[in-house]
């Protein structure tokens, strides 16, 4: 085992190796670690739900009614009047016709993409910089991947014309928002080009749900797709701040998912806890769209602050914002140095991102108030000054 010490020594000298911060309060915009409130730039909590008092509410009254665990898997005895509750709110907030829920967003790509084209001669078409959990679902597969350049529909193209005569199902996944850089797939492009040479389209919206859309409704509804996407996987570990996964579409589809994928028939259902909160979470994102409008006003307003004090941000279009260092080092040192300051803004570096593009990534929340956000501007020009970053 000898390998093991060898090989987290080579992360720790090439900059790789990841400091682990322990949270010692409840998520939100501000987080208490190591005994010192830090300015939070690095949860998922898009909407400000994670704590928030309706959604702590339902929990423990479900609780009370319906105890905790679900106790088994869903296909057998784990299936509870709260889960299908859920998954009837889901399908009509998202528009489709029928949702199923599961463990995580991670097991709803494993549900999907393995389920749908799982033999050696179905192809799959696969963005080049889909999320890890994507890439594992198809190698979970038989089938032949097939990657286009990022965003490129000219290679898109040309590829499903060199593949259209491969026998089997044919089958595009995509994330719907790209997490690194926070750009938006061109979804209706990619529809039409599926639709045109008989491509099943699947898009993870792991960080549309919430965000984009009417009301936070996701991708499809932003690009007005209803219909015409045949399945969208989601999760609610983000802006819905619980846990869980997603899959809506047909009613046939939920139903052969439900039946065949392995996530749903080898893995217990979600908790009653998480049911719960998630059910509060639709119920707030129905009620108003205050919170997805003012996310979005607070990730333009960070962007904007931080590219006029001549930070890279890159090329987002969500409030994901990347600010680009370069080298993955040099990305630790800045975050440590925020940390100093007040600021949790982690580093996020290779294999997560390419080489020589590390990055802090600012994941910004409907709680932050613009108070906070002009803190962390001037908390990033202090350190960018200081380390030569900015002049």
């Amino acid at each position: 085992m000898q390998f093991l010490t060898d090989e987290l020594e080579a992360m720790k000298r090439d900059g790789l190796y990841g400091t682990i911060r322990t949270i010692e309060s409840p998520q939100g915009a501000w987080v208490r670690i190591a005994g010192k409130d830090h300015l939070n730039l690095c949860s998922n909590n898009y909407l400000g739900l994670c704590n928030d008092p309706k959604v702590v509410g339902r929990v423990k009254e479900y609780v009370d009614k319906w105890g905790v665990g679900p106790g088994a898997v869903r296909t057998i005895a784990g299936t509870m009047t709260p889960h299908i509750e859920l998954e009837r709110r889901l399908a009509k907030f998202k528009g489709a016709e029928a949702a199923i829920v599961l463990q995580s967003g991670f097991c709803a790509n494993l549900a999907v993409i393995p389920t749908l084209v799982p033999a050696a001669e179905d192809t799959i078409y696969s963005d080049s910089l889909n999320h890890a959990s994507i890439i594992d679902a198809c190698r979970l597969t038989k089938a032949r991947v097939v990657r286009y350049g990022h965003s490129d529909l000219a290679d898109l193209e040309a590829k499903l014309r060199e593949h259209r005569g491969n026998p089997g199902r044919h089958l595009l996944v995509t994330d719907g928002v790209f997490s690194m850089d926070g750009d938006i797939a061109k979804l209706p492009e990619i529809v039409e080009l599926c639709e045109a040479f008989g491509v099943i389209v699947v898009v993870d919206d792991a960080h549309g749900e919430g965000v984009l859309g009417r009301g936070g409704r996701g991708i499809a509804d932003h690009f007005g797709l209803h219909g015409r996407v045949d399945v969208e996987v989601g999760t609610m570990s983000k802006a819905f701040g619980v846990m869980g996964g997603m899959i809506a579409g047909s009613a046939t589809l939920i139903d052969y998912i439900r039946q065949k994928a392995r996530p749903n028939l080898f893995s217990s259902a979600l908790t009653i806890p998480d049911v719960a909160a998630n059910l509060a979470s639709v119920d707030i994102l129905e009620e108003s769209e205050a919170r997805v409008n003012r996310l979005r006003e607070n990730g333009d307003f960070l962007k904007r602050e931080l590219s006029a004090a001549g930070f890279d941000t890159g090329h987002s279009e969500t409030p994901i914002t990347p600010v680009i260092i370069g080298e993955a080092s040099d990305a630790k040192t800045f975050s440590a140095e925020l940390f100093k300051k007040g600021v949790f803004a982690t580093a996020i570096v290779f294999p997560t991102v390419p080489r020589g593009t590390a990055r802090i990534r600012c994941m910004v929340s409907a709680a932050h108030t613009k108070e906070d956000l002009r803190f962390a501007v001037e908390r990033f020009v202090e350190v960018g000054r200081g380390m030569g970053i900015l002049p």
